[in-house]
């Protein structure tokens, strides 16, 4: 029994779904999103609500189940609401700027590491160590922000890269910390 796959989902006023059989078309505010779904999961619009069923209780139904609930949710919220991705630049010397559409990095290498903007995705640096990537796809912004970050990866011994906001970095001693043999 999935409790996540029951649940009904919500459709938030200003956004508006359309189900075309395994075909899922979301329109709200910050744009709009299709997804192609599992052919075997029913969905359908009852009023303002989402339903998504099963047709038996077989192991793949049972594993699609919620995964089709979560991937319409995830639709609607970011249609609604919109999902965005903090990340914070730490290092001496180390900065970022948007130039036009591009993401322009300056991480130590002995060029700049320039990023451009993909369609559904908007970059935002508000100030030089910090940059916000935001967008109505969890998947692309998700995505998008590891890419960012394994530009620089941060480093445990000095905390110096690229790392989420909520990220916390395990620090390590050097190798004078350990204390002197003799």
């Amino acid at each position: 029994m999935s409790r996540i796959g029951n649940k009904p989902i919500t459709i938030p006023a200003g956004v508006e779904v359309k189900v075309d059989g395994s075909v899922v078309t979301v329109k709200g505010a910050k744009g709009t999103l299709t997804q192609t779904l599992h052919k075997d999961m029913a969905i359908s619009v009852e009023g303002n609500e989402i339903l998504v069923k099963r047709p038996s209780d077989n192991k793949e139904h049972r594993s699609l189940h919620g995964l089709t609930r979560t991937l319409v949710a995830n639709m609607v919220e970011g249609v609604a609401n919109g999902y965005s991705k903090e990340l914070d630049v730490n290092g001496v010397g180390y900065r970022v700027a948007k130039q036009g559409k591009d993401l322009v990095m300056n991480l130590g290498f002995s060029h700049q590491v320039i990023m451009p903007e993909i369609d559904g995705i908007t970059i935002d640096v508000p100030n030089p160590n910090k940059i916000i990537i935001s967008g109505p796809d969890k998947q692309k912004v998700g995505q998008f922000a590891a890419e960012v970050r394994e530009k620089r990866p941060p480093e445990p011994y000095k905390g110096k890269g690229i790392k989420y906001v909520d990220e916390h970095i395990r620090r390590k001693e050097g190798k004078a910390g350990k204390g002197a043999k003799g």
